[in-house]
């Protein structure tokens, strides 16, 4: 099965037994936005059309936040995009976004995934969760290890919410985050990237 056949959050749940927990988590870690950037995404979602399409949606508003706050942890990172994540016949597919550990042997080679992002398609929250939640478990699981937090983003351009999978137990954020607020929801990405980090130099220490 293919991650997108997971169409509700329910469903995923009760296929991998996970149990659900709605908490907010999340402790905006201020980040700085570059004068430049706030004034390309006024510009754009003013007189560009920026959502009238998926794709659209992943390109002008999405990857453009993703991207800024991961420049800051490119030195440890790689953020793909329609990377192939497939961990066996019940999970596999083509996540929007992973943020992976930056392998030794280049970027060119895909390591371990900490964080995927699913869009909301037709601002289907509930199915965009059940997509999300089935990769997060086939990125624990590639991980070889439960004791690492995988951290997942489902987000129609517009609304942000946030998500992690702790063994087997996932957390929805209950706060969501927006693009008109834009101070707290780059705060919101970048404690999740910054708690990746965390995770990878505990690993690199042990």
């Amino acid at each position: 099965m293919s991650f997108s056949s997971y169409k509700r959050l329910g469903e995923t749940v009760k296929e991998f037994q996970i149990t659900y927990v709605e908490a907010d988590f999340i402790t905006e870690v201020e980040f700085k936005i570059s004068d430049y950037f706030r004034n390309d995404l006024k510009l754009m979602m003013e007189e560009g059309v920026v959502d009238n399409s998926e794709s659209a949606i992943c390109e002008n508003l999405i990857y453009p936040v993703l991207k800024e706050v991961w420049k800051q942890y490119r030195s440890h990172f790689l953020l793909w995009s329609q990377q192939f994540l497939n961990c066996d016949a019940k999970l596999s597919g083509f996540p929007e976004y992973i943020l992976a550990r930056r392998s030794p042997l280049g970027k060119v080679v895909f390591d371990q995934p900490y964080f995927l992002l699913v869009e909301a398609k037709q601002d289907n929250f509930d199915a965009g969760w059940g997509q999300c939640l089935a990769e997060m478990v086939a990125a624990q699981r590639l991980n070889e290890s439960s004791e690492i937090t995988i951290f997942g983003i489902v987000s129609n351009g517009a609304i942000w919410q946030f998500g992690k999978l702790e063994e087997t137990i996932f957390t929805r954020n209950e706060t969501f985050y927006t693009i008109q607020e834009l101070n707290s929801l780059f705060a919101a990405v970048n404690y999740i990237f910054q708690q990746c980090e965390v995770q990878l130099e505990q690993l690199i220490v042990a």
